[in-house]
């Protein structure tokens, strides 16, 4: 939600429609973001929401007041229109989308000229421009011109085709349900597995901004009516999107759902196995498994705070070709360096094809943790005294204290405990090697941060 200091969250701008994020606020913010690209070319773009097409319109309307020229490629998946940045050699793009949050919210994300949304540096310098009147408007006869932009679906999906044996996933003639959230992710991926030889069975692939068949955010509860398809069609996979696309949370065969964390293991391993000695990068809010994969084939972690820009810009920093996040996010740098569903679905039928083995059985080989989530709720104004007080408590244990804490124990069991960028809580998610020591682990440190939280207010 916009405030008097920051536009930008984690994850671009977002608020709830005409209420926190309104058409006048919107094209205000599109002449400040023109302002900042000082009349080059934007891409413009939507995912499914009611209003996309509305706020779309303002942010042209304030990108054009400034003389740059926008080309507006409609509704996409945002991967989609991050690859069309680089494709069609452009200065960025604006999207607007509110990825997994409810239908009543939108935002807008601002995307630099590689595809990789724009830095913190960069999204402060546009919100020195919003706040302190410094938009520079063209002359009458100097405003921008809106153009159409066609077949940035169709190029995508070429695009990624080319990282994949196509030939190979062809042969195999794989059946996949596709869960797309009635949202973008049914406009790219089903038509690139039919391009890839398979069989596409869909569900929640009508187009309908109220999101009625599941909340656009691919988490296991919401995913039953997927699971329970793929059994019953007797799928290969399934596959379910977010509201923009750019995650994928996969089921195998049997209908169980895997968190992000396991197939980002797999596409490591399998990425580690012909690319030995590559960093891959990953937040600390991803399981151990991904530094166990790493230290068994030769890969060097790097670790980054919470959030998908950050991911991609020490990718970019490191020239690191892949990053992964617990959520369902795959940046596959050689396509961008960008969390991308689509992509990460060719890269996983690209392995269970290469192996000839059952997604089940792939998963089943890595090791194996049991991961459990707590929350606590925490004053906004103490949340930094509060993570302070904590540090202090946990010297002598081997903290990352890169975003919140993060303590590993000798046993392989690791919890981390940070500040939510966005809700007034505490977020704690303890793994283990067994169920009693993750959930002993939430127990204790829970109590611990309950008595920071007491004694700070």
């Amino acid at each position: 939600m916009p405030s008097k200091e920051r536009l930008f969250g984690t994850n671009g701008i977002r608020g709830v429609v005409n209420k926190e994020l309104t058409p006048q606020m919107a094209t205000s913010i599109g002449s400040a973001i023109g302002t900042f690209f000082k009349r080059e070319k934007l891409i413009v773009g939507y995912d499914a929401r009611t209003s996309g097409p509305m706020l779309a319109m303002a942010v042209i309307s304030g990108i054009n007041a400034t003389g740059c020229d926008t080309y507006f490629a409609g509704m996409a998946p945002t991967p989609a229109l991050q690859y069309a940045v680089k494709n069609h050699k452009m200065a960025g793009a604006v999207i607007i989308t509110a990825s997994h949050n409810p239908p009543e919210y939108n935002g807008i994300k601002v995307i630099w000229k590689d595809g990789i949304e724009l830095s913190h540096e960069q999204e402060m310098e546009v919100e020195r421009i919003y706040f302190k009147g410094k938009t520079e408007y063209a002359e009458w006869n100097q405003l921008g011109t809106k153009h159409e932009l066609l077949e940035t679906i169709s190029e995508y999906i070429q695009a990624i085709k080319k990282h994949v044996d196509t030939a190979q996933i062809e042969k195999k003639k794989y059946h996949v349900v596709v869960d797309a959230a009635n949202s973008v992710g049914g406009l790219a991926a089903p038509f690139l597995l039919r391009e890839l030889g398979c069989k596409v069975t869909t569900v929640n692939a009508n187009i309908d901004g109220s999101f009625p068949g599941r909340p656009p955010e691919p988490r296991p509860e919401n995913l039953e009516e997927l699971a329970s398809i793929v059994r019953a069609v007797k799928a290969d996979i399934g596959v379910a999107f977010d509201g923009d696309a750019d995650r994928s949370v996969f089921v195998d065969e049997k209908g169980a759902v895997h968190w992000g964390d396991k197939t980002f293991a797999l596409v490591e391993k399998h990425f580690l196995k012909k690319n030995r000695g590559e960093i891959i990068v990953t937040p600390v809010s991803s399981s151990t498994l991904i530094k166990d994969i790493a230290d068994a084939h030769g890969g060097e972690i790097v670790w980054t705070k919470v959030g998908s820009v950050t991911v991609s810009h020490t990718m970019k920093k490191t020239h690191a070709k892949l990053g992964g996040e617990e959520n369902g996010g795959i940046f596959y740098g050689p396509h961008n360096a960008v969390r991308d569903g689509a992509m990460a679905t060719a890269l996983i039928l690209n392995i269970i094809a290469e192996t000839g083995e059952k997604l089940s059985n792939l998963l089943a080989e890595l090791p194996k943790y049991f991961i459990e989530k707590s929350k606590i709720e925490c004053p906004e104004e103490i949340k930094e005294e509060v993570l302070r007080t904590l540090i202090q408590q946990l010297r002598g244990l081997n903290v990352n204290t890169i975003d919140g804490a993060k303590i590993w124990f000798e046993d392989g069991s690791a919890i981390l405990i940070r500040p939510s960028g966005t809700e007034p809580i505490y977020r704690l998610y303890a793994e283990s090697k067994t169920e009693e020591t993750a959930a002993k682990l939430i127990k204790e440190y829970s109590l611990k941060l309950k008595r920071i939280i007491a004694t700070s207010r």
